[in-house]
């Protein structure tokens, strides 16, 4: 599932066709996703100017000239591709309806913006834009790790007495937004830290140290245009980048990158997700 950096990525390559644009016309062609979509849909999108493209967490917020916000969640498989627009002298044909082409959105000045979704694992709805946060979707959602919300005193009293794995701890959206397995475990690595210790006895300084690794990594993977596994692409198509970076991540019985470590990086389950990790560099 894409995590903070896809979907930021995804909002970066879509803001030059929809932010400030007007959506022609909105083709809804099936009723449902993960969940069904909103009433009147294509109606309620079609003539809407977008005023602001945002992110929380791994959801893309559109705001309208309606007064209504669209969240858009990616889900597994999810893909918002831009085809007919111009990029310096080079000009993106629209390509043929594909089969699971399920959103797309005309917009003003000749774009088009399709959701495809193979797995049908994505979400789409319609809110008041000034409920957004009470959303059910959003509601409860952690601070933002790239936001002034997240802080070095903010995770040491959050991570206080809990007695889960570390990895577990930082995975939970209510205490931190968008992080996702990939980047916990390359997180982790850089501080030196096992997935295994428990959340409540870590030292405080060594959680410390996690605040800003944290942000490094994920503007790193945001700069690498975030991590293509499987399905995801960049809103133009393209591939992202970070996963040439990895760490740990995938690296089951690989070398660990660290100079004069001469340990392999195992994977254990926890929470039915795999943790990689190099038992000697991290503690």
């Amino acid at each position: 599932m894409p995590e903070l950096p896809e979907v930021e990525t995804v909002r970066r390559g879509l803001v030059p066709v929809m932010e400030g644009r007007v959506i022609e016309r909105a083709d809804v062609n099936r009723p449902d996703l993960r969940w069904p979509l909103p009433e009147r849909m294509a109606d309620r999108l079609t003539g809407r100017r977008v005023l602001r493209l945002g992110r929380r967490s791994k959801y893309i917020l559109a705001d309208l000239d309606s007064g209504e916000t669209l969240i858009v969640h990616l889900g597994m498989s999810g893909r918002m591709l831009i085809s007919g627009n111009r990029v310096g002298a080079f000009h993106h044909d629209h390509p043929a309806a594909a089969k699971h082409d399920h959103v797309v959105f005309h917009m003003a000045g000749g774009a088009r913006v399709t959701f495809n979704d193979a797995r049908r694992f994505g979400a789409m709805d319609l809110c008041p834009t000034s409920r957004t946060e009470d959303h059910w979707l959003i509601a409860g959602i952690g601070p933002e790790p790239l936001g002034n919300g997240f802080d070095e005193d903010y995770l040491a009293a959050r991570l206080q007495g809990r007695n889960t794995p570390i990895k577990a701890a930082l995975l939970d959206q209510r205490m931190i937004a968008g992080l996702g397995n990939i980047y916990v475990c390359e997180a982790l690595f850089r501080a030196g830290i096992s997935p295994l210790r428990k959340a409540g006895r870590i030292s405080d300084k060594r959680v410390r140290t996690l605040v800003p690794v944290i942000r490094t990594v994920l503007a790193e993977a945001i700069e690498a245009g975030g991590s293509s596994l499987r399905d995801y692409r960049q809103a133009d198509g393209e591939l992202g980048y970070f996963q040439h970076s990895f760490s740990v991540y995938g690296r089951e019985g690989g070398p660990c990158v660290t100079p004069g470590c001469t340990q392999s990086i195992r994977r254990v389950v926890q929470s039915g997700r795999s943790s990689f990790y190099c038992p000697d560099c991290q503690r």
